[in-house]
């Protein structure tokens, strides 16, 4: 329940005039007293953070069905392309982690709205772009509004729900952002077959402006701030460029070659900044990322399958387009509907997940999800053939694959926040979605290394415009043995997780 009026907990909701007065002053304003007063409160902040999570995952989602149409369009290679998914991806990956510890200075609240605007901004900007780097700036812009309503969007949730219901809430979390993920496809495909791709942009306007109103009159008040310390400049000046390195090595390995300047150069890059940047949070008072986190066995642990499964999912949703649009002569609709299986059954099992770890705790769970979506990556290996008669088996596949994540993301999410004491809950969230989104980078640069590299091997360039059908028959094969091994490591891990139950009082509402 929230704080009442006088609660040592913190401020409660008093009236509309003092809803004006803190606008006004430019802090925090507390939630409207007649939405904080409801018996279901804690679940309509849980339903507004869900806002930010569908939207942020349709515009995911939807942006990969888009990448075989500005290949066309631009008139680019498929490297090139592939950088207007992670451009977004790695901004938001790099950001985190510096928005998360101003979200806990200044608070929660004040900067989850205040991101709602900026995405819409970028967004709309990027339906007026009229060129691929136009496009790939504002994608980064869109990227810093994005990271700014992620950042903390884990610790809210698991605030307002507490222990005894924090499983159900991420499941509901993760239910959203699998409708997102869903929705994604089939509204790409509808707008690339009725309008053109800058609507998939403008859309994400009217449901951001949503967004903005609901946190700013629905979410409460941040009552734990940090205490005292300063902001770790020098942490944050140092992360963003050793990640932008990273990826960049990842996504351009295929066309520099492992032994060109330019990936050797990044891949110097990335190691000296990280150890600096590892250095430098070490000897910081008020650090970006406490690595006694770190320390936790299990917290590394479900960090890792978390990466691996964001991979596994994010490199499904980059290669499935390019095969059904390419090979089986799909409309970009009809390859979105297709798609959208894996997100539909993701949705479906995610509360059901949650559940499962509230009840038997995450190993079950986790386990047999990773051990579904191997099966379900094989089913589509042995049948993404390129013939019409095998494609309700590939529908098989994505289903598997889809019901596999659903198991999985909500309990091995909650089992990772299990393990983070009360006081660390929006940093070790912060982590949970910089691994999530670096885990996507991965997946999306690695498929689409390994896809360009089959291709060239064929002798068939880098591009799936011109490449024949078995070529890309033969390439996706190649995409989806890696992304098999990384459900089977997964899989593994989660067999020998140990997850520390700890009891927390749900006491208030509180962020």
């Amino acid at each position: 329940m929230p704080p009442a009026d006088g609660d040592p907990a913190g401020p409660g909701p008093a009236s509309f005039a003092a809803l004006r007065a803190a606008v006004l002053s430019g802090h925090e304003p507390p939630p409207l007293p007649a939405v904080a007063r409801l018996p279901s409160y804690r679940w309509l902040v849980v339903g507004t953070v869900c806002i930010g999570a569908f939207m942020g995952q349709v515009d995911a989602s939807m942006t990969q069905m888009l990448l075989p149409r500005l290949e066309a369009d631009f008139g680019v290679s498929l490297n090139v392309v592939s950088w207007v998914a992670v451009a977004y991806i790695l901004t938001m990956a790099a950001f985190m982690p510096v928005f998360g510890r101003l979200a806990d200075m200044i608070g929660r609240k004040l900067l989850y709205t205040s991101a709602f605007v900026v995405f819409v901004i970028g967004s709309a900007l990027c339906g007026l772009a009229t060129s691929l780097p136009e496009l790939i700036a504002f994608r980064v812009l869109q990227g810093v509004g994005a990271a700014l309503l992620t950042a903390n969007s884990i610790a809210i949730v698991v605030l307002a729900a507490g222990p005894e219901q924090r499983g159900r809430a991420l499941g509901l979390q993760s239910a959203a952002q699998a409708i997102g993920l869903g929705a994604g496809p089939a509204i790409g495909g509808v707008i690339l077959d009725t309008l053109d791709w800058h609507w998939a942009f403008w859309v994400n306007v009217p449901v951001g402006l949503a967004g903005a109103l609901m946190g700013w009159f629905v979410l409460p008040q941040t009552h734990h701030l940090a205490a005292g310390g300063r902001f770790d400049w020098k942490g944050a000046l140092l992360i963003a460029p050793a990640l932008t390195a990273l990826v960049t090595m990842l996504n351009q390995a295929h066309a520099w070659g492992p032994t060109s300047p330019a990936f050797l150069a990044c891949g110097a890059a990335a190691v000296v900044l990280l150890i600096v940047f590892v250095r430098v949070e070490r000897r910081a008072t008020t650090p970006l990322i406490d690595f006694e986190l770190l320390t936790r066995g299990a917290f590394v642990v479900g960090n890792v399958t978390n990466f691996l499964s964001y991979a596994t999912l994010f490199g499904v949703f980059f290669l499935i387009p390019f095969t059904l649009v390419r090979v089986y002569g799909d409309s970009a609709l009809a390859a979105g509907l297709r798609l959208s299986i894996v997100p539909v059954m993701l949705g479906l099992l995610a509360p059901l997940g949650g559940v499962l770890y509230d009840r038997f705790g995450a190993r079950t769970a986790t386990t047999a999800g990773m051990a579904l979506c191997a099966a379900g990556l094989a089913v589509l290996y042995l049948f993404l053939d390129g013939t019409v008669l095998h494609l309700p088996e590939v529908m098989l596949g994505l289903g598997l694959f889809g019901i596999g994540q659903g198991l999985f993301v909500s309990p091995n999410s909650s089992a990772i926040m299990a393990t983070a004491p009360e006081e660390q809950t929006g940093e070790a969230g912060s982590i949970v979605n910089v691994v999530r989104f670096l885990g996507i980078s991965a997946g999306i640069a690695s498929s689409s290394a390994v896809l360009a590299l089959s291709l060239r091997a064929a002798g068939e360039g880098v591009s799936t415009v011109d490449a024949s059908p078995a070529q890309l028959v033969a390439g996706s094969g190649h995409v989806l043995l890696m992304l098999i091994v990384f459900a089977v490591v997964a899989a593994g891990l989660s067999v020998l997780r140990t997850v520390p139950r700890r009891e927390r009082d749900p006491g208030t509402v509180e962020l």
